[in-house]
C-alpha cells in the first residue's frame, strides 16, 4: 500500500480559527502592514492560532501576508487574528508606506551620480 496523499486541503475550515468572524476589529490592515510582536510572555488565553503568529514574529518582523503564507491560512483569516492580537497589546502593526510617498528611484540614482562628481 502507498501513503495516502494530501489534497492540501484543511480538515477544519480557515473561518473556524476566527470563532467564525470574518471581519477584523480594525479596517486598517493592509496585506502589506509590517507586523512586529511585543515582548510579552505568551500565556493561556492566547488561542493555538495567534500562538503560531507570535512565534512566527519573535526573530523580527513581518508582513501581514507573509504571516498568512507561513500558516498556510488566507490573508483575511489572518487579518481578524492579527488585529485581536493588536487589540490585545501583544502586537504592533505598522501601515505600509504610500506609494507617493517612497522615494523616487531616478532622483536618488541623480543624487548618487552628483556625489560621485564630487568624489573625483
Amino acid at each position: 500500500m502507498t501513503p495516502r496523499q494530501s489534497s492540501g486541503r484543511r480538515l477544519v475550515p480557515a473561518y473556524l480559527a476566527t470563532g467564525g468572524r470574518a471581519r477584523p476589529s480594525r479596517n486598517t490592515l493592509d496585506r502589506l502592514t509590517v507586523l512586529i510582536g511585543v515582548d510579552m510572555p505568551i500565556t493561556s488565553e492566547v488561542r493555538p492560532e495567534e500562538h503560531r503568529i507570535l512565534e512566527l514574529l519573535q526573530p523580527g518582523a513581518l508582513t501581514l501576508a507573509e504571516v498568512a503564507a507561513h500558516l498556510h491560512l488566507p490573508v483575511s483569516v489572518v487579518k481578524v487574528l492579527v488585529a485581536d492580537l493588536v487589540d490585545a497589546g501583544r502586537l504592533h502593526a505598522r501601515v505600509p508606506i504610500p506609494e507617493a510617498e517612497q522615494f523616487d528611484r531616478q532622483i536618488l540614482e541623480r543624487v548618487l551620480d552628483g556625489l560621485r562628481s564630487l568624489k573625483s
